[in-house]
């Protein structure tokens, strides 16, 4: 199976985009522009799995800075606020009813 979300995307345009907030640092948003493994099966299998993803926090003082970060960390530690249909249904089990409302209203 080919992976969906292959193709690095532009910040404008992410795949997925995770919030969260950081004691030391405030708010923090999170863009995923693009997955490594293949499928989410693997990507669960491997805990060094890691996203492409564009950041921004009080610390970057609006601007985006772009490298890797490990998936399970920002699933763990983040809430998704927004996702294209194809993230939300590899996803699923990462939303809450709430986001899922938010998203189908996008």
């Amino acid at each position: 199976m080919a992976n969906p979300f292959g193709k690095t995307r532009d910040v404008e345009n992410p795949y997925a985009v995770y919030v969260g907030y950081h004691n030391e640092i405030g708010p923090i948003e999170i863009r995923i522009l693009k997955r490594y493994k293949g499928s989410v099966k693997t990507e669960a299998k491997d805990q060094y799995a890691r996203w492409f993803t564009a950041a921004k926090s009080d610390a970057t003082f609006g601007s985006w800075e772009y490298g890797d970060q490990y998936a399970g960390m920002i699933r763990s530690c983040y809430k998704l606020s927004r996702a294209e249909p194809e993230w939300l249904e590899q996803y699923r089990y990462d939303i809450s009813e709430g986001v899922e409302a938010i998203v189908a209203t996008v």
